[in-house]
């Protein structure tokens, strides 16, 4: 009689073994296919049924240059390269004086009020920027003469990174005239995460999850910082910011790399 008990405990033991090791496989399935799920849910260059329903915007769809032209001309530069779902700028090693058929580039629409979402990298020593509001002019021969620019830079080994007021031309600064803080861009090779939004004159620069700049334009605050700034000798005009224009991306000469690249009007 005793015997029996034991192997029936002993049977009922070895059935809860198995189921449990069942669940554990399930568990662990499960959990493989959802991480595939979000994988694919989060693929660069694409929108989630999320981001489709509040009315997001892709601007580069990582394989063609749609949308995407040089400033000032009607065609895309054969000097920037569409590659492994990025927007590639080569680096020249000549500064803006730029490489051959190179130059800032521009997406072919103008916004005012919108949520500008976007991912960048910087080569070693890089700088460039990412400009929004800005206008085309054929007196003009560069769109941040025109246009706010959020700063893009290798803050460890770019000059400029020393240059300027309390850090105002370190990453996720508007550039000369607000720096970012805090100063929390990722090393050179690394996505940085970027933001920028724009409503009725207000804006906000948000890096990697952080917001690091806010200002309004047009205000007497506004006016007295542009005035103390470089910007009125390239642009005697360039305090009064149009409230509606491109967004464009520099090339200042060195590697940089874009993805992500989203938009909400607001």
């Amino acid at each position: 009689m005793i015997r029996v008990k034991i192997a029936s405990l002993l049977f009922l033991g070895l059935l809860v073994s198995c189921n449990t090791a069942k669940k554990e496989k399930k568990g662990e399935e499960q959990e493989a296919e959802e991480m595939v799920e979000t994988e694919v849910m989060t693929a660069p260059n694409t929108l989630t049924e999320a981001e489709i329903a509040e009315g997001w915007k892709l601007l580069f769809d990582g394989e063609t240059t749609t949308g995407w032209r040089s400033y000032g001309k009607d065609t895309f530069p054969e000097g920037w390269v569409i590659a492994d779902g990025m927007i590639h700028c080569p680096g020249s090693g000549r500064g803006e004086a730029g490489g051959k058929d190179t130059g800032d580039i521009l997406y072919d629409e103008k916004f005012s009020n919108f949520h500008l979402k976007l991912e960048w990298k910087i080569s070693e020593g890089g700088n460039s920027g990412i400009f929004y509001l800005g206008q085309e002019s054929e007196d003009l021969d560069f769109i941040w003469k025109t246009a706010p620019e959020m700063q893009i830079l290798d803050n460890e080994k770019h000059p400029d990174a020393q240059m300027g007021t309390d850090g105002n031309r370190q990453a996720g600064s508007l550039y000369d005239l607000i720096p970012a803080k805090p100063q929390n861009a990722n090393p050179v090779g690394e996505w940085n995460q970027v933001e920028i939004m724009v409503y009725k004159g207000s804006v906000w620069h948000k890096q990697n999850g952080e917001k690091v700049v806010e200002y309004h334009l047009w205000t007497p605050e506004w006016y007295e910082m542009v005035a103390g700034s470089k910007f009125p000798e390239l642009n005697e005009n360039w305090a009064e910011v149009a409230s509606e224009g491109y967004f464009g991306l520099q090339d200042h000469g060195d590697d940089v790399w874009f993805r992500n690249i989203k938009i909400k009007q607001l």
